[in-house]
C-alpha cells in the first residue's frame, strides 16, 4: 500500500491532533501515524461509579490566545470549561497543616510559610542585579533573588506540581522562559512584572490569553474526540508498528507495519510529536551524535491516583488543591480538589481528588505495588485531609513511566540539535513536549506555530 500526502505527522497526542486540524483547514492532505489504539496520548477521561476522572492531565492554563481560538474553531464539538473562583485558592503543606498560598503583599507578610528575614529580603528584590549565567538552575535563581524559604515553600511545590521535578535541575531559561526573561529584560521579578503590564502592547491573540485555568465539559477526552472528528478518523493510522522515516529522491518515505500490511507514505514534510526516546529508531538516518543530545532527555516517573468519595467527612476542599514541599518529607506530591472547581464530576454531594506521587526525587514510588500505594494513601490521606478512615468509594491508580520531560541544563544541547537537524534535513520538524513547554496550552501553541510556519 502506497500513498502520497502533503504532511505526515508522527504521534496522535495533542500536538499532532491540533496540528492536523490546522493543516486540514489549509487544505493539506495529512496522515497521522499512531502506534497505540487511541488518539490523545495520555489525555483520557473515564467514568467509574459516577465519578468522572482524568487519566492524564486534569487542567491547562489559557496562557496563549491559541487555546481560545482552537475552541472557537471546534465550535459545538466540545465546550471549554472555566472553573469556579475556588480555583484561585491554593494551599501549601507546612508543619502538619495546610496554609493558603498568599496572593498579595499583605498575605505575603502574614503567612507563616516564609521566614521574616526572607520577607524583608523580598523588599530589595527589585534592586538586585540580574543574573549572568543563562544556565543557572531555578534553586540558585530563587535563593539569589528571594531567599531559601521562598524556594522551599513557594517555588519547590510549584515545580513539583508542574514538572514533578527538582529546582536544582530545572533551568529557568528553558523551563520557565517568561520568568527568566523577566529578570533579564527588566532586572527584577516584581518590578519587571509591573513594568511589563504597564508598557506591553498586546495584539488580538495575546488579549485572549486570560491566564485562567481551563478544562472541557465532561472531560478532556471530549477535546480529543472533537479534534479526531475535525480531522477525520480515516486520516489516523492506529496500531502502527516499526515506523521508519528515510530520505527519498523527493522528500521522505515513511514505512510502517499495520497488522500484516506494509504501508508506505511519501511526503515533503514529516513532523514528529513522539517522545524523544523513540526518535532514534524512527529516524535511523540522522547522525547518532545529534540524536544523542535529544533522545537522552530525562522524564519524571509519576503516579496519579483518582479518589472518589460519595460522602466526604474531611476538611473543607475549598480551593484548587494543595502541594507538598519536598522538605516536608511526605509521601504525596499534592492533590487537586477536582470536584471543587469542575462541574458534574461526581455523584451529588460527592468529592473527587487527584493525588500525585513519585516525581524526580521520589522515583522509587513508581515501582511500588498497587497494594503498597494503597497502604501509603491509607495513612497520608486521613492524616492530611482530616478523615477518620480511608475507604474511598472509587480508587484508580495510573502510572506514567515517562510523564513529564525535565528541562535542565541539557536543554541547550537538545535545542541546538533540533535546530541543526531541521536545517540539514529540510522538511523534517521535531516537535512535541521535548521543546517549547510541557502544558496543554504549550502543545496547542506549538501546533499553531508549526502550521503557520509551513503554510506557504
Amino acid at each position: 500500500m502506497q500513498k502520497n500526502v502533503d504532511v505526515v505527522i508522527l504521534g496522535a497526542g495533542l500536538t499532532g491532533l491540533v496540528l492536523a486540524h490546522k493543516l486540514k483547514q489549509q487544505g493539506r492532505k495529512v496522515v497521522i501515524i499512531e502506534k497505540t489504539n487511541k488518539a490523545g496520548g495520555v489525555i483520557d477521561t473515564e467514568n467509574s461509579n459516577g465519578f468522572i476522572y482524568e487519566k492524564g492531565p486534569n487542567t491547562g492554563i489559557i496562557k496563549y490566545g491559541e487555546v481560545i481560538k482552537l475552541f472557537e474553531e471546534l465550535g459545538d464539538l466540545c465546550q471549554l470549561e472555566i472553573p469556579s473562583d475556588e480555583v484561585k485558592k491554593r494551599f501549601i503543606w507546612k508543619g502538619e497543616r495546610w496554609h493558603k498560598l498568599p496572593s498579595g503583599l499583605i498575605g505575603g507578610i502574614r503567612t507563616p510559610l516564609f521566614k521574616w528575614k526572607d520577607k524583608f529580603r523580598l523588599l530589595g528584590e527589585p534592586f538586585r542585579r540580574a543574573g549572568e549565567d543563562p544556565y543557572e538552575t531555578l534553586d540558585q535563581l530563587v535563593i539569589r533573588r528571594m531567599g531559601k524559604s521562598f524556594l522551599n515553600y513557594a517555588v519547590d511545590p510549584f515545580i513539583l506540581g508542574v514538572y514533578a521535578g527538582d529546582p536544582a535541575r530545572i533551568v529557568p531559561k528553558y523551563a520557565l522562559p517568561k520568568l527568566y526573561y523577566l529578570e533579564q529584560d527588566y532586572g527584577s521579578f516584581i518590578g519587571g512584572a509591573i513594568k511589563k503590564k504597564m508598557n506591553e502592547e498586546k495584539n488580538e491573540m495575546e488579549k485572549l490569553a486570560t491566564k485562567e485555568v481551563f478544562s472541557v465539559k465532561g472531560g478532556l477526552k471530549n477535546l480529543v474526540d472533537a479534534l479526531v472528528h475535525s480531522i477525520g478518523e480515516d486520516k489516523i493510522i492506529f496500531h502502527a508498528e516499526d515506523t521508519s522515516v528515510q530520505p527519498v529522491e523527493k522528500g521522505y518515505g515513511v514505512s510502517l507495519q499495520r497488522k500484516d500490511t506494509t504501508i508506505n507514505l511519501f511526503s515533503d514534510t514529516v513532523i514528529s510529536s513522539i517522545p524523544s526516546y523513540e526518535l532514534p529508531s524512527v529516524f535511523g538516518f540522522i547522525d547518532d551524535s545529534l540524536m544523542q543530545d535529544i533522545s537522552t532527555l530525562m522524564y519524571a516517573k509519576v503516579l496519579q491516583v483518582a479518589l472518589g468519595y460519595k460522602t466526604w467527612q474531611g476538611i473543607d476542599l475549598d480551593g484548587f488543591g494543595g502541594l507538598v514541599p519536598h522538605i516536608e518529607k511526605r509521601d504525596i506530591l499534592g492533590a487537586l480538589y477536582i470536584s471543587s472547581f469542575l462541574t458534574n464530576r461526581t455523584p451529588a454531594e460527592g468529592k473527587l481528588l487527584s493525588v500525585f506521587m513519585g516525581g524526580v526525587r521520589r522515583e522509587g514510588m513508581y515501582y511500588r505495588t498497587d497494594r503498597e500505594i494503597e497502604n501509603i494513601l491509607s495513612k497520608e490521606i486521613p492524616d492530611m485531609f482530616g478523615l477518620d478512615n480511608f475507604n474511598p468509594d472509587m480508587l484508580r491508580i495510573m502510572r506514567y513511566g515517562a510523564a513529564i520531560p525535565q528541562y535542565g541544563e541539557d536543554s541547550r544541547k537538545r535545542y541546538e540539535a533540533i535546530k541543526r537537524i531541521e536545517e540539514k534535513y529540510k522538511g523534517i520538524i521535531l516537535a512535541g513536549n521535548m521543546c517549547d513547554g510541557i502544558g496543554m496550552a504549550d502543545r496547542i501553541k506549538q501546533a499553531f506555530d508549526i502550521a503557520e510556519k509551513i503554510k506557504n
